[in-house]
């Protein structure tokens, strides 16, 4: 699992149609955007009685995780469970895939189907679940325009139209009711490897934008 840097801008919607039109004549899109060069995240976050995860957000810890189950333009057969670590600045990601009635079984707090499954990220997750009672907690809802470039392994996202589901965690919902979280009209995310190629270094310079600690599970937990 490689560790790699990622860093957070908040853009206001002027920021957003030109960083967009930009990035498209010199980037990829990633192979999974559709024909309008965008598709939508839904994800369903984690946490415990005592929201461990969002009071380390939060507080700035340079050492914390998150947990999500994460699908793509409401498409159900492709559904994966995600950790997402942070450590010294750096992320790292570990992923595996679950079933729709996996996900089911999460929802309704029946875990016992993780001991049967052979992946340590998924009997992290059940000992988890038992020991500090980690349960489904949040829906966030988003679109994004994804830009991709081999070197650097780097990757350029736009996320705008970011909602919350407040307190209903009913992953399957159709059209759920759903709030902005109205901190930011949109977010840009560069991740990269070892290194940022300078053309886009250059390319996603907007003004005097400062990295931030910017996170759509905090945001979206402002209503609680």
């Amino acid at each position: 699992m490689k560790a790699r840097h990622e860093l957070k801008y908040e853009i206001s919607f002027a920021d957003h149609l030109l960083l967009s039109h930009r990035l498209q004549s010199i980037l990829q899109l990633d192979s999974h955007a559709d024909a309008h060069g965008n598709y939508r995240v839904r994800s369903m976050y984690f946490d415990d009685p005592f929201d461990s995860a969002l009071n380390e957000k939060m507080s700035g810890l340079n050492s914390r995780e998150k947990w999500r189950v994460r699908c793509y333009n409401e498409d159900f057969s492709f559904i994966r469970l995600e950790k997402k670590s942070k450590r010294n600045n750096l992320c790292r990601k570990q992923s595996v895939r679950l079933s729709q009635q996996e996900v089911h079984s999460l929802m309704e707090g029946d875990i016992l189907f993780m001991i049967d499954r052979k992946e340590d990220l998924l009997k992290e997750l059940y000992f988890k679940m038992k020991s500090r009672l980690l349960r489904p907690c949040v829906i966030v809802e988003y679109t994004r325009i994804p830009f991709i470039h081999p070197a650097g392994n780097t990757r350029i996202t736009l996320d705008s139209d970011i909602r919350t589901g407040i307190k209903n965690t009913d992953f399957f919902a159709n059209n759920p009711l759903q709030v902005p979280t109205e901190e930011a009209y949109a977010v840009l995310e560069v991740k990269f490897d070892e290194f940022l190629p300078d053309f886009i270094a250059r390319a996603v310079q907007i003004g005097p934008r400062r990295a931030g600690a910017f996170s759509k599970y905090a945001q979206s937990r402002k209503y609680d």
